[in-house]
């Protein structure tokens, strides 16, 4: 599975940004996926997740509320909504699949994008 992110980019406090992940190769509709983030000097760190039918969503506490993760099979893509951005919501962030049907909220992925920057300034 090859993962690509794009849709980062520069957005004031309160805004908002949707980030993509297209997919390609096999099992894609068998793969959890989910979405990380690493700010500089910070370990890589779960921002949300989804299992392979989309009925399952998970999301770190620091993000509930503001982002939703979404996926379309038919187009082998997941989404990241992110609405009400932070400062504290800069990051690179980065898409990830899991060869299981459950998505965990480790970053014990098989695969990874190749991250898309977010910056939010105050």
């Amino acid at each position: 599975v090859q993962l690509q992110a794009s849709g980062g980019g520069l957005v004031q406090a309160g805004g908002s940004l949707r980030l993509s992940c297209a997919a390609s190769g096999r099992t894609f509709g068998g793969n959890a996926m989910g979405w990380f983030r690493q700010a500089p000097g910070k370990e890589r760190e779960f921002v949300a997740a989804i299992n392979w039918s989309g009925g399952s969503t998970y999301y770190a506490d620091s993000v509930k509320g503001r982002f939703t993760i979404s996926r379309d099979k038919a187009k082998n893509t997941v989404y990241l909504q992110m609405n009400s951005l932070k400062p504290e919501d800069t990051a690179v962030y980065y898409c990830a699949a899991k060869n299981t049907f459950v998505a965990v909220t480790t970053t014990r992925y098989d695969y990874w994008g190749q991250g898309t920057q977010v910056t939010v300034s105050s």
